[in-house]
């Protein structure tokens, strides 16, 4: 019997009605000229909409939108690709976030390369699971391919190993568990009485800077530990860990009996673009015997950057979280956490004779899931092997370059311009500002002032900022993540936000700032 041959294709007699309509959707020899089909006019309809948009938002709100969406009966299909896709058009592609645009300079979000687009395309048609070898025959080695190539780049040596996640998140969490089992294994060891886990847990403590990573925290609390087991370590002016407080509370839990399991080091703080001095971490963490994490989801695109130099330290670590799917320009989902020392991961290893009995580990069939704390995932690294095999790495850091320049220029903008104060200089592509209002302002019209100006400019669609909190005042924020970019969009989104926030003065001063400004 040929392939085509295949018993499926006599049409159904019997049973349930509408099981060959229902089998018509499935995507399989014979459907692919409807899968093709139906792909390109869905390609065709985004398309336009890159072409189209005049500016990254719509502007509308919640209350608009959701009597359209609440309004769709799910249990009564359309039928027809082509109808969903004119109805994907009133309660998503016309009002979506559109990252593309040069003006949506507001979250770690960026803009994505066409060679990851057709790897997605790919991945989810073939729907490969990247956990066991028979699921993901050539999937699994390409993405081991990749782990390794990263790994090259992190400059981690040759025990290394990894995984790619959904985002840095689950990187994180993942990295402190293994470094939560890492610190109850060696106290375990050198213990002179036998310790349970549970008996260490209350000891461990992670060490992380002010301005790291939510997720931290999250993790702390999610493995066991509390969200009291993350010690805050002071910054510098720049938003970097400061070493010198780093090495004293080291020795404030050393005196307090207290086991720091890990020191977090960031590579690109979420809020500034920050990146903690990695070689003076590195240093006490080798003397202390500590696990060193370094996040470097947003800085992991100085690993193909001429800016290499930045991330210098980052060698030593014992975890890496690299997200992808921002400084490397891919879709969402792709991430990965690296660690130097490859058995760690045993940490998460467990057989299961229904997936991966340890028979197969004994026969060294590659099964991905002995290193994950996910069973199904996505093949996520096709995106990111069609990105170097199509453009190449180079390409990739140069994007990511154009992107640091802007930041530098954008700084220089601000910082020459009196409506403005901008809070630090820039490492990487992060700009946290706000808005002045004329002297005499109290500190809640500054903020009042700030927040309208953001709200307004999003409600506008013309540009989406994001925003934060200094020293328990509100900021605005630029995350500039798109080559398209320029310094002119720049300029443009600063007198945007002073319109916005001359209005509302104009029509909120007190009596008594307007007093001083007629004064």
């Amino acid at each position: 019997m040929s392939f085509h041959e295949h018993p499926g294709d006599a049409p159904a007699t019997g049973g349930v009605s509408g099981t060959a309509d229902s089998r018509s959707h499935l995507l399989n020899h014979r459907t692919a000229e409807q899968y093709r089909t139906a792909v390109a006019d869905g390609v065709d309809r985004v398309a336009a909409k890159l072409t189209g948009v005049r500016g990254p938002f719509t502007g509308i709100s919640p209350e608009q939108l959701a009597p359209t969406v609440d309004a769709i009966d799910l249990d009564r299909p359309l039928g027809d690709a082509a109808a969903a896709l004119d109805e994907l058009e009133s309660v998503y592609l016309r009002d979506a976030v559109y990252f593309h645009h040069p003006r949506y300079l507001a979250h770690l979000n960026c803009p994505v390369v066409i060679p990851a687009v057709v790897g997605e395309a790919v991945l989810s048609a073939v729907n490969s699971s990247l956990d066991t070898w028979d699921q993901s025959a050539g999937g699994t080695l390409m993405e081991r391919r990749l782990i390794d190539w990263t790994a090259e780049r992190i400059g981690l040596g040759r025990a290394a190993d990894g995984i790619f996640t959904s985002g840095g998140s689950q990187s994180n969490l993942q990295a402190m568990l293994l470094a939560r089992d890492e610190a109850c294994r060696i106290v375990q060891k050198n213990s002179e009485t036998e310790l349970r886990k549970p008996e260490i847990l209350p000891k461990l403590r992670i060490l992380a800077s002010e301005v790291s990573h939510f997720s931290i925290t999250k993790s702390a609390t999610l493995l066991g530990l509390g969200a009291d087991a993350v010690v805050t370590v002071p910054c510098d002016r720049d938003k970097r860990m400061s070493a010198v407080a780093l090495a004293r509370e080291l020795e404030r839990c050393r005196r307090e009996d207290l086991v720091v399991m890990a020191v977090v080091a960031t590579a690109g703080t979420t809020d500034f673009g920050s990146i903690d001095p990695l070689p003076e971490i590195a240093d006490l963490c080798e003397r202390e015997g500590t696990w060193m994490h370094v996040d470097a989801a947003y800085g992991c695109g100085l690993l193909v950057s001429k800016r290499r130099h930045l991330l210098d330290g980052i060698e030593r670590a014992d975890s890496v979280t690299v997200d992808y799917h921002k400084s490397f320009f891919q879709p969402v989902s792709s991430s990965a956490v690296l660690v130097r020392d490859e058995r760690t991961l045993g940490h998460v290893t467990y057989y299961a004779d229904y997936l991966n009995p340890e028979r197969m580990a004994r026969k060294r069939i590659p099964n991905q899931v002995d290193k994950s704390i996910q069973t199904t995932r996505r093949f996520d690294a096709l995106k990111l092997w069609m990105t170097l095999r199509i453009m190449g790495a180079d390409a990739l850091g140069e994007l990511f370059d154009e992107v640091v320049d802007r930041a530098a220029d954008g700084w220089k903008l601000l910082d020459d311009d009196p409506r403005f104060e901008v809070v630090t200089e820039p490492q990487l592509s992060t700009l946290v500002f706000r808005y002045l209002p004329p002297s005499g302002a109290t500190p809640e019209l500054t903020d009042r002032v700030n927040l309208h100006a953001r709200e307004a400019l999003f409600a506008s669609g013309d540009a989406i900022v994001a925003g934060t909190v200094v020293d328990g005042s509100h900021y605005l924020k630029f995350t500039l993540l798109n080559p398209e970019t320029s310094l002119d969009d720049i300029a443009h989104v600063l007198d945007l936000i002073a319109e916005h926030a001359g209005r509302y003065l104009a029509e909120h001063a007190t009596p008594e700032l307007s007093h001083r400004r007629a004064g």
